[in-house]
């Protein structure tokens, strides 16, 4: 079988790691990169001086089979649009979209088109982030109680979106993963410190209809670097730590007791601690996973995991979430 053209819009900080990935990947061929800065161009250009490099989004959806669109999050939605008129499946960074308006409009849009896009959340795509689902769908870890995460660094700070549109998509997918289901209504509070309108540091909460509830800590305003999710169950507890070289997944045989026989109150709830189990999780480059599977997509072999509507649903809490923001805080209920 021929390699897959493939296309990348957008080669900046993240939208690199996307043309490494594709150029060394078996099944697809790295056939053009389109950015609007000439230093990127440039740089493309020395790397790959027999591949096409250019300024304008039509010259490189007319050469290629499908296209990784990983520009500034404002355009996402009109690159897209573009793409699907061109008729060429694409993998849409996070956000998909800057409102549900959008996010509504790409899916509408692909659906009656037939081609295919992707959502770019990343950590549906984490092996070890599969391997929790996996421990949330068999009911080892009982209930599911409640979920935190924390998503913080002393980064890159960004003129263009705020703290809960550049890091939220990354955990709020992942918790929709993991639980299978859509917050009923959110929570968000805020603080713009470097640039005003613009939240450093978000702590955004989601409440379910199963009754977990989830809470999310969001900036690029802190002495830590955290890449860290929490699922609290009532058999079993796990940790999940990307920061962490090889051990990423821990599982802790902890919880509550009530015992079928109690003479008092206080003996009615019992601690119990258990051992703690690291599985073995494969090493394999979650990007890698990622556009593997939007190979697999665009050549009709398996169904889209991180589809349009999963871009859409993301999308959904995210904007309830900024209407909560807005507010001081005030809960909002997730429409769709």
């Amino acid at each position: 079988m021929s390699r897959l053209r493939v296309g990348v819009v957008g080669a900046g900080t993240w939208g690199r790691n996307h043309v490494r990935v594709l150029a060394s990947h078996p099944e697809t061929e790295l056939a053009a990169v389109c950015d609007v800065s000439e230093a990127v161009r440039a740089r493309v250009a020395r790397q790959f001086p027999d591949m096409m490099v250019t300024a304008e989004a039509a010259e490189l959806l007319a050469a290629v089979e499908a296209v990784v669109i990983a520009t500034p999050a404002k355009s996402h939605a009109e690159l897209a649009r573009r793409a699907i008129a061109a008729g060429v499946p694409a993998l849409i960074e996070k956000p998909f979209a800057l409102s549900v308006r959008d996010a509504e409009d790409l899916a509408e849009r692909g659906a009656r088109a037939g081609v295919a896009l992707l959502a770019g959340h990343l950590l549906e795509y984490h092996p070890a982030i599969e391997r929790l689902r996996e421990l949330v769908g068999s009911g080892v870890l009982g209930r599911i109680y409640y979920l935190y995460g924390q998503r913080v660094n002393l980064g890159q700070v960004r003129p263009d979106e705020n703290a809960l549109w550049s890091f939220g998509p990354h955990d709020v997918s992942a918790i929709l993963f993991l639980l299978g289901e859509t917050p009923q209504r959110v929570a968000a509070v805020g603080k713009s410190y470097l640039q005003r309108g613009i939240e450093d540091v978000v702590f955004l909460t989601m409440e379910f209809g199963s009754g977990a509830l989830a809470h999310v800590q969001l900036s690029w305003l802190d002495p830590h670097k955290e890449r860290r999710l929490t699922v609290v169950g009532a058999n079993q507890m796990v940790v999940f730590d990307d920061m962490q070289p090889r051990e990423k997944l821990r599982i802790y045989d902890k919880g509550v007791d009530r015992p079928p026989d109690y003479g008092s109150y206080g003996e009615s709830l019992q601690i119990r601690e258990g051992d703690i189990f690291i599985p073995r999780v494969p090493n394999t480059e979650p990007l890698t996973a990622e556009l593997t599977h939007f190979v697999q997509v665009v050549r009709g072999a398996v169904r889209a995991r991180s589809d349009a509507a999963d871009g859409v649903r993301v999308v959904r809490v995210l904007e309830a979430a900024s209407q909560s923001l807005r507010n001081g805080g005030q809960p909002v209920g997730v429409t769709g």
